[in-house]
């Protein structure tokens, strides 16, 4: 039995409605794998996985990391 990967999260928290946020697959060919969308307000909390090696963001928002907090330019 495999044990889970204790993988990293962020919290993205929209700061304008229309945020996208697009998460990347992992391996030879860097694809998108799934998108939501967030209006004013919402949060998501996402997490880096098996498929999952990278998120982009964009829109206002405000991403809290394990690392610090960024806020997004645009």
């Amino acid at each position: 039995m495999d044990l889970p990967i204790q993988a990293d999260y962020i919290v993205i928290k929209a700061k304008e409605s229309g945020v996208n946020v697009i998460g990347l697959t992992r391996g030879q060919d860097t694809r998108f794998h799934h998108t939501e969308k967030l209006d004013k307000g919402e949060v998501l909390i996402a997490q880096f996985t098996d498929h999952t090696s990278a998120i982009k963001i964009r829109g206002k928002a405000t991403v809290l990391t394990k690392y610090g907090t960024v806020e997004t330019d645009n």
